[in-house]
């Protein structure tokens, strides 16, 4: 952040935002939430109930949500807490291996899997990167809550807990070279309701879910990705 103070801070700032979104396009963001119908589990005697873990929320989104489309608000703060950036969007999932993040603020900006490549695109460059799926680490957040149930073997379960009313399982990856460290998934009355993302820097990217629609039919195209006229292309799509 030194180097803002001697260059223009807009560019300086778009700079960072694309650096971010790159990287969320990698690794995160790409998530969602579900609405369930109950927040307990019950025993046989309905005085008793068993009160659902955030793993065993997760598992019921793996097990019955098959689309998803939100309002998401997001922010990045650094290992001091303090806030770098904030961002605002829509989302949309359709599992296995589809979704779509539409940034709106600040920075227009799209990240898409179609199922088979992962596609950044930013509009005021005109320019986008693509990167097969299959070339993207598996034992991601963007796969585990986009792809198929085989993907959750590739996280292990550290803790479950609960805090600002929300049910929290903390995630780490079981693979080496990821570029986050772990992942926490909050759910709130049986809906996901924020991912905090953890790299290795010890930033922190907040993720906050609204309007959420679950199990809806989709838009048909909505997860092909057009290319533009005039649009360069970095990168090689499978």
């Amino acid at each position: 952040m030194e180097a803002c103070k001697r260059t223009d801070p807009g560019k300086c700032w778009r700079h960072h935002h694309r650096r971010v979104i790159n990287k969320i396009g990698h690794f995160a963001l790409i998530f969602g939430a579900a609405f369930l119908a109950c927040d307990t589990l019950y025993s046989q005697d309905a005085n008793f109930p068993v009160v659902i873990s955030g793993e065993q929320y997760l598992q019921q989104f793996l097990d019955e949500v098959r689309t998803l489309q939100a309002e998401f608000s997001q922010e990045l703060s650094d290992p001091e807490g303090q806030v770098v950036e904030i961002a605002s969007g829509t989302m949309s999932i359709e599992r296995p291996n589809r979704f779509l993040w539409l940034y709106r603020d600040p920075l227009e900006q799209l990240v898409l899997a179609d199922g088979e490549n992962l596609w950044i695109y930013d509009i005021e460059l005109a320019q986008a990167t693509v990167t097969p799926l299959s070339d993207v680490i598996e034992a991601t957040p963007a796969m585990l809550l986009s792809g198929d149930e085989a993907v959750r073997d590739g996280f292990s379960t550290l803790e479950n807990f609960s805090e600002d009313g929300l049910s929290w399982v903390r995630l780490a990856p079981n693979v080496s070279g990821s570029d986050f460290r772990s992942v926490l998934i909050g759910f709130k009355d049986g809906e996901l309701a924020r991912l905090e993302l953890i790299d290795g820097l010890e930033q922190i990217t907040r993720i906050e879910f609204s309007e959420v629609s679950v199990n809806q039919i989709l838009r048909t195209g909505l997860f092909n990705f057009d290319l533009p006229d005039g649009v360069d292309v970095i990168g090689q799509r499978r």
